[in-house]
């Protein structure tokens, strides 16, 4: 069970994980952040998971037109402990242990009023550019963007709403109802999550694609029933492939694609069934060759998925506290503060699925 003890914020360090520029890390302390509003609250981040996108910043300084030219504070997938609260916060109090939602919109565009605020073209977005990020000792949001977690939810498992409220997101999209059969392509941390989520909404058949054998073994133990290892052979025979070892040979009704590869994108056009669903989640290259008869002949329904929005993160902390979905199983290494640039040069060689680093106030 957790426990809450009392907390002096003007003792709490403010100490940064920040890039420079690529490859160039240090840590600094940083002004502590304040309350800007009376909805807002000043968390202690405790954990914070790497993501993808924090590993292509280090290496490449850049994600589409999102360009770091100035020092930035990486780091997006944290949970930690309220603080400070703001005059008009009733959700919220001091001690209480949140997962952090780390992006929102300007709450007055259209996007946002019809509800699709991870769409909002002024969405204010830890870790991108121009923005900072939660590799940090204190972090200042918006209260209804921090989510209390159940006594039963750790701190730890915490830090893995974000890629599991991304992951639920994704599933959404794919509209996957209780009986169905599902490929997902890629066997990252968002690409198992999606596996678990869509187990966790009835799926019978979930087929974990990929072309690390290692990957396959964890999400085989994970939530998939069927594994494939991607074969150097066209997508059609890869296609085929895997529709035998699934036994539906009238292909797959959701097709969801974690991995932006494009390969893996093509060969999801030959699973998914006339009339399936497909949905992109994952990101690679602006420019790819699609198979678009395939898409059209099939009638296929394609979407994208972006972040996540309304519900998800509420459902991924329901998921995680029910345990039906059990992240647990992929923190592969906890760290110090400290030791941020290792832990980052892990993630690089693929030596982890998902590794977490402590807050420079977790003891």
């Amino acid at each position: 069970m957790a426990t809450q003890t009392t907390i002096n914020k003007d003792e709490l360090s403010n100490l940064s994980f920040i890039l420079n520029k690529v490859n160039d890390v240090t840590f600094e302390e940083r002004p502590k952040p304040s309350i800007q509003s009376p909805h807002d609250v000043l968390v202690a981040v405790n954990y914070t998971g790497i993501c993808g996108s924090d590993v292509h910043y280090l290496t490449h300084g850049a994600i589409g037109h999102f360009v770091v030219k100035e020092p930035m504070v990486l780091g997006h997938e944290s949970a930690g402990t309220v603080v400070e609260v703001g005059a008009e916060v009733t959700d919220l109090k001091v001690g209480d242990r949140v997962a952090l939602e780390p992006g929102y919109g300007c709450r007055r565009c259209g996007n946002c009023r019809a509800g699709k605020y991870n769409l909002c073209p002024k969405m204010i977005f830890a870790a991108t550019p121009p923005y900072h990020g939660t590799l940090t000792g204190l972090w200042a949001a918006p209260a209804d963007y921090c989510y209390k977690l159940p006594d039963s939810v750790s701190l730890q498992e915490g830090a893995m709403i974000e890629p599991l409220a991304v992951a639920v997101h994704i599933v959404k999209q794919a509209t996957i109802k209780p009986g169905q059969s599902v490929v997902v392509m890629g066997a990252g941390p968002v690409g198992l999550l999606c596996a678990a989520v869509a187990k966790s909404y009835g799926a019978s058949k979930v087929v974990s694609v990929d072309i690390i054998q290692s990957k396959l073994d964890v999400a085989r133990e994970f939530a998939a029933t069927h594994t494939y290892v991607s074969q150097r052979i066209s997508p059609e025979d890869n296609a085929k492939a895997i529709l035998e070892l699934a036994g539906i040979p009238n292909g797959a009704d959701a097709v969801i694609d974690a991995s932006g590869a494009e390969p893996s994108i093509q060969t999801s056009l030959h699973v998914v069934r006339t009339g399936g669903t497909y949905v992109q989640g994952g990101m690679g290259k602006s420019d790819i060759t699609f198979p678009i008869m395939a898409l059209c002949l099939k009638e296929v329904t394609a979407r994208g998925s972006f972040r996540y929005g309304p519900g998800d993160y509420e459902l991924a902390v329901e998921l995680v506290a029910s345990g039906k979905v059990d992240v647990k199983r992929l923190i592969s290494e906890v760290v110090d503060f400290k030791q941020a640039e290792q832990a980052f040069n892990k993630v690089k060689e693929g030596q982890v699925i998902k590794v977490l680093i402590a807050g420079p106030n977790e003891k």
